[in-house]
């Protein structure tokens, strides 16, 4: 059984794990993303960000037989200088987005963004929108598969390490006609033979 469900505060450990396996992970195969030496946040400043996520419920788990199996927060903020004041208004814009790798290839991923989109339209809002980390360009190709495509490298103003900035239309996903929005959304079983991503954000 797959479900995605509104995360607690109780989670708050288990979203860190995930982000220090990832780092690990990506620094494995020569990526600075989310590394202290890359300008990523400490885990310590990321628990804290998440922990405001949490508290607003902006932030939610998808399980695989009842196991924890990736994460996503959704809002409507983004760091300053990547998208403007219009681009925010219609849009939900995807955070902090991290697969157990021992669920990659599961399309975990794939349907935490279909998520974002099911929230993006019962929030009329036309566009996902997200930043990937600048020089990972294993995680563009993988949104880009994901249906993404690449609106710009934020300019100067942006000063974090994480501006390449994605978008799709929240309309461009299937959905069910008259299907709900629930706090346990049902996830396709369908394989992935990527490894699922890692959103940027710092």
């Amino acid at each position: 059984m797959k479900i995605i469900r509104r995360a607690t505060l109780s989670d708050l450990g288990t979203i860190c794990r995930l982000r220090i396996q990832r780092t690990a992970w990506l620094t494995a195969r020569g990526s600075d993303q989310w590394t202290v030496t890359g300008r990523g946040l400490p885990i310590e400043i990321f628990a804290q960000a998440v922990g405001e996520a949490l508290d607003a419920g902006e932030t939610w788990i998808a399980e695989v037989t009842g196991e924890p199996a990736g994460t996503i927060t959704v809002n409507d903020r983004s760091d300053p200088g990547l998208w403007s004041p219009w681009e925010l208004a219609d849009a939900v814009i995807v955070h902090y987005m991290i697969v157990d790798v021992r669920f990659a290839g599961q399309r975990v991923g794939h349907r935490l963004l279909a998520h974002a989109a099911s929230l993006a339209r019962q929030r009329q809002r036309h566009w996902v929108r997200l930043d990937a980390w600048t020089t990972n360009t294993d995680l563009h190709d993988y949104y880009r598969r994901a249906g993404f495509h690449l609106a710009r490298i934020a300019g100067p103003a942006a000063s974090g390490p994480s501006r390449a900035l994605f978008q799709r239309r929240s309309d461009s996903w299937a959905f069910e006609p008259m299907t709900p929005v629930l706090t346990h959304v049902p996830l396709p079983a369908a394989p992935q033979p990527a490894p699922e991503a890692h959103s940027g954000g710092r």
